[in-house]
Formats: structure tokens, C-alpha cells, sequence
């Protein structure tokens, strides 16, 4: 994966887990609805659509979160700048090695889901998901940073 591409993902989730430091189980539940309605009004799924999407889209989205938060926020604690001059050649090759791993386990999950959304989506309603969830994520983006402007 190359670095421009990792790179928002990880501003993402770190400016995810600022916003959601407080009540994180409820506000990532109200981020939740509110993509999920984002959703469903940009794709305008049918019934059918919906009921064989929305199972497939809510495992896969929380099995990335899982992947993501998880292991990225612990990966990020160890590349902290003091603990990176700290680490054996050894233990940096181990922490390179669990960050390739998590890396490959998102590309399956993201192999494994668009096979799956194939099964139910036209290929112009998942490019079409694909550009919906990206102007969520910059909506929501622009709320975070719209509050932290407004606290100063």
C-alpha cells in the first residue's frame, strides 16, 4: 500500500479517536447512523439491494475499524520518535513485520467485500459507494476540525 494512500487513513483515525475520546462507544454509534444514513440516501439502494448490502458493508466496516483502530493506534505508540530510537534493528523488524501483516489482513477483508458486494451491487453503485464514503469521511473531517476551530 503506498504511503499516499496509508497516509489519510491514518489522519483519519487519528483525528477519529481525538473526536471520539469521550463516550467513544456512543459517538462512534451516532457516526455510525449518521454514515449509514449518508449512505443510503447517496447510493438510493432498492429494499432488495439494501437488505443484502447492509449485512456485508456493517461486518465489513466493523472488522476494519477493528483492524485500524486497534493495531494501528498500538503500531503508532511504538513509532513514537523516542521509542523508535530506542528499538533493536530486531524488535524494528518485528513491528515492520506485524505493520505488513495488518496491511495484508485489510487487503484481504477489502478483496473479500468487494467480491461480495458484487454479488449485490452493480460495479456503478460500489464506485459510487466508494466516492460516498470518501465525502463522508471529508464531511466529517470537516465537522472535527469546524468544532476544534470553534474551542479555540
Amino acid at each position: 500500500m503506498k504511503i499516499k494512500n496509508i497516509l489519510p487513513i491514518l489522519l483519519f483515525l487519528v483525528s477519529f479517536s481525538f473526536y471520539a475520546q469521550s463516550d467513544k462507544d456512543e459517538k462512534r454509534e451516532k457516526i455510525k447512523a449518521y454514515k449509514v444514513s449518508f449512505l443510503t440516501t447517496e447510493l438510493e439502494l432498492t429494499s432488495t439491494e439494501a437488505e443484502k448490502f447492509w449485512p456485508i458493508y456493517n461486518t465489513y466496516d466493523d472488522k476494519q475499524f477493528e483492524l485500524r483502530h486497534d493495531k494501528m493506534k498500538m503500531y503508532l505508540r511504538k513509532l513514537d520518535d523516542d521509542n523508535i530510537n530506542i528499538l533493536s534493528e530486531k524488535d524494528a523488524a518485528t513491528l515492520l513485520a506485524q505493520i505488513e501483516s495488518t496491511d495484508k489482513e485489510l487487503y484481504l477483508l477489502r478483496e473479500k467485500y468487494m467480491t461480495n458486494l458484487k454479488k449485490v451491487l452493480s460495479a456503478k453503485k460500489i464506485l459510487k459507494l466508494k466516492k460516498s464514503e470518501d465525502d463522508f469521511n471529508r464531511k466529517l473531517l470537516k465537522q472535527y476540525r469546524d468544532k476544534a476551530a470553534k474551542k479555540e
